[in-house]
């Protein structure tokens, strides 16, 4: 597997912001989105059992990681699922586009949808936990189509820098949609990974 990074950390952002996680970012992705500004293509390969052993190493128990990315779908597999299991790993979480299903169980999916609805709703027929969508100015609430546990409106970041108008824009939304929410990337504001 092609690691970029792993690293323990705070979630800053959805349902499960401010839990402790080890994040491990997968090198590599399917699409190119404008907004992204993680670096994700470099990486070193590393075995199953060695990201096991980071994980281990990284976190007391009781342990939850985070698949990230570039795109992790892309790369996670029962072996790794497997391995992350045997270290005392509780809770699985993936951050994925949505355009791949994971090819391993995963206890709690983070969906930030950039390819159409239908192939999102494809890929998850039975849902997701939560539904992560970037807005900028312009753009109308997303009608998804796969079922979600909770819904985020996330305004568009320029690099560390929250763009105002972003908020503006994701705030009047959530005032006009109550059934969404805002979500911002406080590990940004933080100053952390």
């Amino acid at each position: 597997m092609k690691i970029n990074e792993i690293f323990y950390s705070a979630q800053g952002e959805g349902a499960r912001a401010g839990s402790a996680n080890v994040f491990i970012r997968f090198a590599g992705c399917d699409l190119a989105c404008t907004f992204c500004d993680t670096e994700f293509e470099s990486g070193s390969e590393m075995s199953e059992k060695e990201i096991a052993a980071t994980v281990a190493r990284l976190m007391p128990t009781p342990r939850a990681v985070i698949l990230t990315g570039g795109e992790p779908a892309l790369q996670y597999n029962q072996a790794l699922h497997d391995e992350l299991r045997g270290v005392g790993v509780t809770l699985i979480a993936m951050e994925t586009n949505g355009g791949t299903a994971p090819a391993a169980p995963v206890d709690w999916v983070s969906c930030s949808p950039k390819v159409a609805e239908h192939v999102v709703a494809a890929k998850f027929p039975d849902g997701v936990q939560e539904l992560r969508y970037v807005r900028h100015p312009g753009q109308a609430i997303p009608q998804p189509k796969v079922k979600a546990g909770y819904l985020y409106l996330s305004p568009e970041f320029k690099g560390n820098v929250l763009q105002r108008d972003s908020l503006r824009h994701c705030l009047e939304l959530v005032k006009a949609n109550p059934a969404w929410r805002l979500s911002i990337q406080q590990h940004k504001s933080w100053s952390v990974r």
